[in-house]
């Protein structure tokens, strides 16, 4: 709020803090924003496909492939992944002006994600290392999947629920 050395009155600066603190509630809630969209479905991707190459890197025999090629294929799409996500990152904050933020993001959505993924990823490949059976993979990428899809959805409504 310009004052240009004008006092302002009792009134006037509530009416400055009330602005500043839904410029920051907003500022918030942007950086919580979901990805662009092609960045959405290339995570969705790599989320379906991260269950059937671990299954591959923890297989006891040559399954499809041999060992050395899924696990040339899990840095390969790790790499690519990481520099799409370095690419998104750069074009959403040029795009709004805020930083992609994770501590934005509701906690209670967010921990039970870094606790399940790695279990549903290390306890499927090793049901598949036990049992042989490629089912447990596959249930695994369509649960990463749809998991992938609903952080998508959630994430749109918080953002929508900007002030």
């Amino acid at each position: 709020m310009e004052t240009n050395g004008v006092r302002l009155t009792p009134e006037q600066a509530r009416s400055g803090l009330a602005d500043t603190e839904r410029i920051r509630a907003s500022a918030a809630a942007l950086a919580a924003t979901p990805w662009p969209n092609w960045f959405f479905i290339t995570l969705t991707l790599y989320a379906a496909a991260l269950p059937i190459i671990c299954g591959g890197v923890a297989a006891d025999r040559n399954w499809l492939l041999p060992g050395p090629v899924w696990m040339g294929i899990m840095l390969a799409i790790t790499a690519v992944y990481g520099a799409l996500f370095a690419v998104a990152a750069k074009t959403w904050r040029n795009k709004t002006g805020v930083a992609l933020r994770f501590d934005v993001l509701p906690k209670r959505a967010t921990v039970p994600l870094a606790v399940g993924l790695p279990v549903l990823l290390v306890g499927t490949a090793f049901a598949f290392r036990v049992t042989g059976r490629p089912v447990w993979l596959i249930a695994a990428s369509l649960i990463s999947a749809a998991v992938s899809v609903g952080f998508h959805l959630a994430f749109v409504r918080l953002h929508r629920k900007t002030p």
